[in-house]
């Protein structure tokens, strides 16, 4: 795998999208590249949590709630 390679399949290691052989694969071109590898691997987490911060959760809509606070007051009276 040459680095190229590499950085492709660090972006995918990050969110946990290899498979088991790809995964192996990747472990020993890491060991290969070294001190590279481990910045590379570190810069894609620090884009990776900050795209994850920056993600606006979704509003539950006032049906999703009255749903939600019936099956608490059921469950209440039981």
């Amino acid at each position: 795998m040459n680095f190229k390679e590499f950085q492709n399949r660090s972006r995918l290691y990050v969110i946990g999208a290899l498979e088991a052989e790809e995964l192996e694969e990747f472990e020993k071109a890491r060991k290969k590249f070294g001190k590279k590898a481990e910045d590379y691997i570190g810069e894609c987490y620090g884009l990776h949590e900050a795209f994850a911060l920056s993600l606006q959760p979704a509003k539950a809509s006032a049906a999703i709630k009255d749903r939600l606070m019936a099956m608490v007051r059921t469950r209440k009276e039981t």
